[in-house]
């Protein structure tokens, strides 16, 4: 059975590093846990860390992280949906909304459960993801300052995530101008100014980041040490915390292109294959996961003399070439996914979930 790991020391130096850049900078961050789709034991390591602070966008998450430590700080970071309020309202102490009509079934279900459920307004600064439009934000604020059992702890603003826009100086002041405003017009203290993410760490190095903005949720730059910003790695951080690996059940010489008449594959794909490969041959490998548990585009195999030639549903074809290393059925053939790899594979029932110490 495949099985992908977590690397407990290499994920602790890299909240290390986080943690020290964040405090210089006088920043509170959050984990976003969401990658580990509610894994009780990658869950606990990342809780274990130290962090006051997570972000999740699933009920059940949050619940997970409540019974594993009560006291940690837990936020609901997308709008909640109409039957996801009584959970929303149990188990995360802070959510993110841009509805008035969901605040309000919040302020009713806050009551019901004798509790003041804090809200951080989200703030539409382009991305056109989720986010009160800022001509609307004054009569926004307006109308949930009415409520009873909701506190509003701060306003923030989701960017880079749905069509990449990325989250310039420009764009972060005006974030941190209108918690100024909301401030001076109502008289109320915003504790957060959450502008800040993976892609926006980036800005702290080059002394771009307005001193406004007082608050991150980070998740990809914690568990790949990446510069989402300039799509690189960052130096001084471990990218390689998460790590895969599929035993060969099959390994044979195989033409190098099909014979017979071709139709689609699975995903409904056709293929064209270059004429002058006729007759040739190469080793060719079968690993023991599919696209049942991830795609070729999310993961790499860390021996660059192999390449990934095709997937069915549960299964990898290889290119193994000359098998210049000597590869033989029951090897394991490690790989190194990317963000969308792992949490796809997380998602999977049939890939093991491994801790290396």
């Amino acid at each position: 059975m495949a099985y992908i790991t977590l690397d407990r020391k290499k994920l602790k130096e890299n909240y290390t590093y986080l943690e020290k850049l964040f405090a210089k900078n006088n920043i509170q961050w959050a984990v976003v846990t969401k990658l580990l789709c509610g894994n009780k034991d990658y869950l606990t390591e990342v809780l274990d860390l130290g962090i006051k602070q997570v972000c999740d966008s699933r009920v059940s998450n949050l619940k997970m992280i409540k019974s594993l430590k009560p006291e940690i700080e837990t936020i609901y970071i997308k709008p909640p949906a109409k039957r996801a309020i009584k959970g929303v309202v149990k188990y995360a102490d802070i959510s993110m909304n841009t509805q008035i009509s969901t605040i309000q079934m919040l302020a009713e279900e806050a009551k019901r459960q004798n509790k003041t459920h804090k809200i951080i307004v989200m703030i539409e600064l382009g991305e056109l993801r989720e986010g009160v439009m800022r001509d609307d934000f004054i009569r926004f604020y307006e109308e949930v300052f009415k409520l009873k059992n909701i506190e509003v702890v701060g306003i923030g603003a989701n960017l880079s995530c749905l069509y990449g826009i990325l989250p310039s100086p420009d764009k972060l002041i005006q974030l941190s101008l209108y918690e100024q405003l909301i401030e001076a017009k109502f008289g109320k203290q915003i504790q957060y100014v959450s502008g800040g993410s993976s892609v926006t760490i980036p800005l702290i190095f080059q002394g771009l980041l307005p001193k406004g903005i007082n608050h991150f949720r980070v998740g990809e730059t914690l568990f790949f040490g990446t510069d989402v910003y300039h799509t690189t790695e960052l130096e001084d951080m471990q990218n390689d915390v998460f790590k895969l690996y599929a035993e060969i059940i099959e390994l044979s010489e195989k033409p190098l292109i099909p014979t017979g008449l071709a139709g689609t594959n699975l995903e409904g794909k056709t293929f064209e294959f270059d004429e002058s490969l006729h007759g040739k041959k190469s080793c060719r490998a079968i690993l023991d996961i599919g696209l049942l548990d991830v795609e070729k585009e999310h993961i790499i195999p860390i021996d660059d003399s192999i390449h990934i030639v095709g997937m069915s549903s549960d299964m990898i074809v290889m290119d193994f070439g000359n098998n210049e290393k000597n590869y033989q059925v029951g090897d394991i053939i490690e790989f190194k996914p990317d963000y969308m790899g792992v949490l796809k594979i997380l998602n999977s029932n049939y890939v093991d979930k491994k801790i290396r110490d």
